[in-house]
């Protein structure tokens, strides 16, 4: 019964109602007021969104570029640094290794140095103990006086000591060229009236001497010896004092 009455009604109204046509459909904020625009003309270029975002991006792009060539610029060519790095070690390289040599050279010169002294000074020991015996053989020469050697007296005696004090005087002729020969000599500052030095000469007593400088010597006690140069033993000696 409901559906009929609805079906009535329906019809009733058919004829008053009319299909809308496009054109009434169409709102008038979706149509263009530019005027040109209806006359067809050409869009402003300004109007093109799209190209602000690419050219920003390169922008960017070229930035960063800028920014990484000034910072290669400030720090250098890597490779060119390497170089200079290695000229660098090889100079630090160069200066070790001249120094070696150099620390080589002088210990070669060192080491022969005390190798010399070695060989010059090892019979010290051994030319100290003999030193004593040379000085008895001296004392043996020195009892037998000048006068006795000058002597025209022929007697047998005599000829028998003046034979015994020729043979010593050879015996220590021979004696202290072979001790020469290694380096051991013998010196009497008294003959030439040296000055005192206390490196060679020890002084056992001063005495004034008239004719002689201060400070010289004029008797020797024991003669000295000298080991290669070196002072082996010094010699006793008596100064002049006059003042």
């Amino acid at each position: 019964m409901i559906q009929r009455t609805l079906l009535r009604q329906t019809r009733a109204l058919g004829p008053s109602i009319r299909p809308a046509t496009r054109s009434s459909l169409t709102r008038t904020q979706f149509q263009p007021t530019n005027q040109s625009l209806r006359a067809g003309s050409r869009p402003v270029a300004s109007a093109r969104w799209y190209g602000t975002e690419t050219d920003a991006k390169k922008a960017g792009e070229g930035d960063a570029a800028a920014a990484a060539e000034g910072k290669n610029g400030e720090n250098g060519d890597p490779v060119k640094k390497q170089l200079e790095a290695k000229d660098k070690e090889i100079v630090e390289l160069k200066d070790r290794y001249l120094r070696s040599v150099a620390d080589f050279r002088n210990l070669q010169e060192r080491t022969k140095r005390d190798m010399q002294v070695a060989k010059d000074f090892a019979i010290s020991k051994f030319a100290k103990d003999l030193v004593d015996s040379v000085d008895n053989l001296d004392r043996a020469l020195a009892i037998v006086s000048q006068e006795k050697l000058d002597s025209q007296e022929d007697s047998e005696h005599l000829r028998d000591l003046l034979s015994m004090h020729e043979g010593l005087k050879m015996t220590e002729s021979i004696l202290m060229q072979t001790l020469k020969k290694h380096g051991l000599e013998r010196f009497d500052p008294s003959v030439d009236a040296e000055p005192f030095n206390p490196n060679e000469h020890e002084a056992t007593f001063m005495a004034p001497m008239e004719g002689k400088e201060d400070n010289t010597v004029f008797l020797t006690q024991q003669k000295g010896f000298k080991l290669n140069g070196r002072i082996l033993r010094a010699a006793k000696v008596g100064v002049v004092k006059n003042k």
